[in-house]
């Protein structure tokens, strides 16, 4: 894409056209829904960034609508997979969701969400959507919920630091693309047992060690350091800096991407090197999990200037499938009568019989134990949101004694759900 051509004159603007018919996407089409999704997301076209995003797109997954010959509502999906707690899954990672400003309100969106969801569970491969919510309030009346959170710090280096310990491996810097095997190792190595992680390709590397300067004004180069233990590559960090000064002298801001290591030593190690840069007094870092390390490494917690925000967003697709691919934290046999208006067959009573180490779930006839919306099976699947929790805002029911405070115990996880790309 080289220009951001305004189409607006060109498109119909009749109140009564509602009935524009949606239809797979073809690669001859990508340049009107880079248009279409750069405008719904106040973004600036870039050609390096387009060319990559390209790659990536996978027009047979894609529905849209056209008026005038211009892309007036887009909704896609790639292909990825999830890890989830104990397992990894595949998992329909929904994206570049948009209706054009001249055509809002005249049922677009529910058309183009309601057939994907359709379709994604004809397929009968992915048991589960999942996405990034720009508007908290738009999707939950597609089935999704908040399944995560992420946490950013905005870290006062003058007042918070780790402590001096003895390194337990070698660091080195390098630009990411050239090691960019050495750094899908370790995610690979990693990522089975990270909650939120996704399933990364060649198409998806690029994508993610993209550094695209116009996104960043006034930092650096993105840059990396990898962390050697005795095994060779355990560790790795992704960053810039953002220069800055002022009548006291530097004040850079270090901005980091992404800290993956495989065990605490290098994890601690790759944190004390980001905290020495010389010149900075600040560190960002957007992706934290709720339980990140980090807040157990500093000596001032409450200088890590944490918030809280959401992440990923589940919709269960395939109730029994999704259910059943996933772990339990302990063992658990209830009966769930569940709620989907816009997929039926999920709508019934199911047992789920699981623990650790597997997992059934096959409908019955037998009296439910809890009611709850296909919302609140989102919200719980990947086990940061209690069920508990759920009940206490009226939308789970506890219909045997005791089944909420097993059931709750089951869904959580060891480990908090953590996000390190918006897709």
């Amino acid at each position: 894409m080289t220009t951001d051509q305004a189409t607006t004159a060109q498109l119909s603007t009749d109140p009564a056209a509602t009935d524009l018919p949606l239809r797979a996407a073809t690669p001859d089409d990508w340049p009107g829904v880079s248009r279409l999704v750069n405008a719904s997301f106040h973004e600036t076209p870039d050609e390096e960034l387009d060319r990559i995003e390209r790659r990536t797109y996978e027009p047979e997954r894609a529905l849209l609508a056209t008026d005038g010959g211009e892309v007036v509502a887009h909704a896609a999906a790639f292909t990825r997979d999830l890890t989830v707690p104990g397992q990894v899954v595949p998992a329909a990672h929904v994206t570049m969701v948009g209706v054009a400003a001249t055509h809002r309100r005249r049922g677009l969106l529910r058309r183009m969400m309601e057939r994907q969801l359709r379709e994604v569970r004809d397929a009968g491969h992915e048991p589960i959507a999942v996405l990034w919510a720009s508007e908290g309030r738009i999707y939950p009346r597609f089935g999704y919920d908040s399944a995560a959170r992420h946490v950013t710090y905005e870290i006062d280096l003058r007042e918070a630091a780790i402590a001096p310990a003895p390194a337990t491996g070698t660091l080195r810097t390098a630009e990411p693309d050239a090691v960019a095997a050495e750094l899908a190792k370790v995610y690979e190595r990693l990522r089975p047992g990270r909650v939120g992680w996704s399933s990364r390709d060649d198409a998806w590397w690029a994508y993610n060690l993209a550094d695209i300067a116009a996104r960043h004004p006034g930092q650096t180069k993105r840059r990396a350091v990898l962390h050697e233990g005795p095994g060779g590559v355990d560790g790795y960090a992704l960053w810039r800096v953002q220069r800055g000064w002022d009548h006291l002298g530097p004040c850079a801001t270090v901005k980091v991407d992404l800290v993956a290591a495989a065990d605490p030593g290098a994890y601690r190690d790759l944190w004390g090197f980001l905290f020495g840069i010389d010149l900075a007094r600040r560190v960002d870092y957007a992706y934290a999990a709720p339980d990140e390390p980090l807040q157990y490494l500093v000596n001032e917690p409450n200088r890590l200037g944490a918030r809280l925000n959401d992440s990923l967003w589940i919709r269960v697709v395939d109730v029994p499938a999704a259910l059943a691919a996933r772990r339990y934290a302990t063992p658990v046999d209830v009966v769930l009568d569940v709620a989907d208006p816009l997929l039926p067959a999920n709508a019934r009573r199911w047992r789920l019989s699981a623990g650790p180490d597997g997992a059934a779930c096959d409908p019955t006839d037998a009296p439910a134990d809890l009611a709850l919306s296909v919302n609140d099976l989102g919200a719980a699947y990947l086990g940061a949101t209690p069920l508990a929790g759920l009940a206490g805002a009226g939308r789970v029911r506890e219909l045997r004694p005791g089944a909420l405070a097993a059931a709750t115990a089951a869904f959580g996880w060891h480990t908090a759900p953590q996000a390190v790309e918006v897709f």
